[in-house]
């Protein structure tokens, strides 16, 4: 089970962090992803953790603004967003999955979601 939080209201140029609180092991044994969708369009890749090389992957819009990390102690996923812009208004969610490294932008290669949290950035 996956509960996101952090969501809200902030000027463009500002930040806010998501977090993602996963039960049991979720977060050492699964690549933990962000997704986001606007109103009126398909929901989108932002980032990823990938558990099978450490490492964090984004899409091309978010990169040097947002920042993926885990605290596998505290089983949970956070997303910085830093510098946000009105076009990063979406409701975000956040996922679980055991995606190949091809996939991982792809959203049916996730099987767990979480509920979303709205993100309105003012301009």
């Amino acid at each position: 089970q996956l509960q996101a939080s952090g969501g809200g209201l902030v000027q463009a140029g500002g930040s806010l962090r998501l977090s993602c609180a996963a039960s049991g092991g979720t977060v050492r044994s699964y690549t933990m992803g962000w997704f986001r969708q606007a109103p009126g369009k398909e929901r989108e890749f932002v980032a990823a953790f990938n558990r099978n090389n450490n490492n964090a992957y984004y899409t091309d819009s978010v990169k040097g603004r947002f920042t993926i990390s885990r605290d596998i102690r505290e089983n949970t996923v956070y997303l910085q967003m830093n510098s946000l812009k009105p076009e990063d208004t979406a409701v975000y969610y956040c996922a679980a999955g055991r995606p190949i490294l091809s996939s991982l932008a792809d959203v049916n290669a996730y099987n767990q979601w979480g509920q979303g949290t709205e993100v309105t950035v003012s301009s």
